[in-house]
């Protein structure tokens, strides 16, 4: 069971579109549910009208999802579940300390709350304890990850000062809530992983697999995103056909002789080319984001990053 979880934050581009048909095609082929989530949690960055937008430019692609649409913006009763579970359980303590104080430090946390709050200063975020030993696991299509959550930035938030649930939190909680056994994302959210493992360890929830699909570039070689100029998905003929064959192109999954057809046809022959036990789907070998390069790890030859 696959999921697509777009922020509100303005119009779906080419690399959103990479990352929903991958994951939606790797659901489809094994007669998995493929579900849509907005992730709403952040006021400050939802435009209006973005999601709605967005649900019909899936549409216009020929990706539709099953059961209804999850808002993370409405879940927040199971997300202070799972804070008082993490909190019974002692993985998680009070934090006075401010962003600036961190960034002084160098930017990783240095446990100046984990033994309890400085006198005379109140808490104004909560904190998750990170292990001590790197935090292993599996990418389907890069290999073997190994991350140092004590080196990338130690201990981190799970509720921000401003009361806000922190993203790692509310994403693990929700795929869980959904049964999503298989998350495909772009690679520039491999680094977000190891957090996301141990909250699922801490939580005892069933880890998924993992598939970071390599990133869509700029000519420069920038990821492709809203603060990097990308375009929005055009949602009429040519140009919905000619985006969606680039996006598959990009997975290694075009058919030459469909160049322009129906998004029905497209996505079908891409499905009957999608073999699940293999990776990389076909693609041509891509760097993974400069950020994601920090993480330890094998990947298979041919896929080093920048």
């Amino acid at each position: 069971m696959g999921r697509f979880a777009p922020s509100p934050s303005g119009p779906l581009h080419l690399g959103s579109l990479v990352a929903a048909v991958g994951s939606y095609l790797l659901a489809r082929v094994v007669g998995g549910r493929w579900h849509l989530r907005i992730d709403d949690l952040d006021p400050p960055r939802v435009v209006a009208g973005a999601s709605d937008l967005q649900l019909r430019t899936l549409e216009a692609y020929g990706l539709f999802w099953d059961g209804v649409v999850v808002y993370q913006s409405q879940r927040g009763a199971a997300y202070e579940a799972a804070l008082e579970r993490l909190a019974a359980t002692g993985h998680t303590f009070p934090c006075a300390c401010s962003r600036a104080e961190v960034a002084a430090a160098g930017g990783r946390y240095p446990g100046t709350c984990r033994a309890g709050l400085v006198a005379g200063r109140p808490a104004r975020s909560v904190r998750l304890r990170v292990p001590a030993t790197p935090v292993a696991f599996m990418d389907r299509w890069w290999g073997e990850q190994r991350q140092d959550l004590t080196e990338q930035g130690g201990d981190f938030v799970v509720r921000r000062a401003d009361g806000v649930v922190a993203y790692p939190l509310a994403v693990v909680v929700d795929d869980a809530a959904l049964g999503v056994t298989e998350v495909v994302r772009g690679a520039d959210l491999l680094e977000a992983t190891g957090p996301q493992v141990v909250l699922y360890r801490c939580l005892s929830l069933p880890l998924p697999t993992y598939v970071h699909l390599p990133v869509v570039t700029t000519a420069a070689g920038a990821k492709l995103s809203k603060g990097s100029g990308a375009a929005p998905l055009p949602l009429t003929s040519p140009g919905r056909e000619q985006t969606l064959y680039a996006a598959l192109a990009h997975l290694g999954l075009a058919d030459p002789a469909l160049r322009g057809a129906p998004v029905a046809e497209q996505l079908a022959a891409a499905r009957a080319r999608v073999d699940p036990a293999r990776f990389p789907l076909g693609a041509r070998p891509l760097p993974i984001p400069a950020r994601a390069a920090t993480v330890e790890g094998s990947r298979p030859a041919g896929r080093e990053p920048l």
